[in-house]
């Protein structure tokens, strides 16, 4: 362990090692579906072979957790309707909890077929930043989180609910959610995740401080003593 923490590319590198990590402890990576992988083929998006390397850098529209300008990124492309992605949503607070300045969460979207309403969830959540920003972003999908039974279990008409109980204005994010004002940035994640690889959630990108880009597919644990975790691959990531 102790030569693979010096050697960061030799941990991150080895796509199969990871899954295999994942299988092993049984955190099921939800598939995206042979319809939606055919639709962005024909939107042209899978013109070239799907890589970590094709991730779209950070921008303003990103929401961010822990600082914007860390050593480490880590991009997650989520589900709102995934019981593993709620599982990584709490390895990833602890990330950022644990690593402080090192270490930015940004939250992209990855709504999956087989789980109708995360689309109109995905949508909900970037309302909420609409409104109230990047703070309330995060609040709104902590929440839904937090209160969602999961794959497809929510009740859509909470949503402008638990918009209120963020802070938000109820008629203003009823508003935009029911104009679809959204749906184009929910979309464009999407395309996203699919040029980067993804094919399930929770499914993420990680950008050391010397910009290689490496996957972490599934929801991995923050630390295990035995199979490989997300403290180790930030750690990793940090010194190469």
């Amino acid at each position: 362990m102790e030569e693979q923490a010096k050697k960061g590319k030799n941990i991150l590198l080895p796509a199969s090692i990871l899954i295999a990590g994942v299988l092993i402890a049984g955190s099921v990576i939800y598939s995206t579906g042979k319809g939606s992988i055919e639709k962005e083929k024909l939107t042209g998006t899978l013109l070239q072979e799907p890589s970590p390397e094709n991730v779209k850098d950070v921008n303003k529209k990103d929401h961010i957790r822990g600082n914007p300008n860390a050593k480490v990124v880590i991009i997650e492309f989520s589900d709102l309707e995934c019981p593993f992605c709620q599982r990584f949503h709490e390895t990833m607070k602890q990330a950022v909890d644990e690593f402080g300045d090192e270490v930015a969460w940004v939250f992209r979207h990855l709504p999956l077929e087989m789980h109708s309403k995360a689309k109109r969830e995905a949508e909900a959540s970037e309302c909420a930043a609409e409104l109230g920003g990047n703070d309330a972003f995060w609040k709104y999908v902590d929440r839904v989180f937090e209160i969602s039974p999961l794959n497809n279990g929510l009740d859509l008409n909470l949503l402008p609910q638990i918009a209120e109980d963020i802070g938000l204005n109820k008629e203003k994010f009823e508003s935009c959610l029911e104009g679809g004002k959204q749906a184009d940035k929910v979309e464009e994640d999407i395309e996203d995740a699919v040029a980067s690889g993804g094919r399930g959630t929770p499914y993420s990108v990680i950008i050391t401080k010397n910009g290689e880009k490496f996957s972490i597919p599934g929801a991995l644990p923050f630390e295990d003593p035995v199979r490989q975790d997300v403290k180790t691959i930030i750690q990793a990531a940090l010194e190469n």
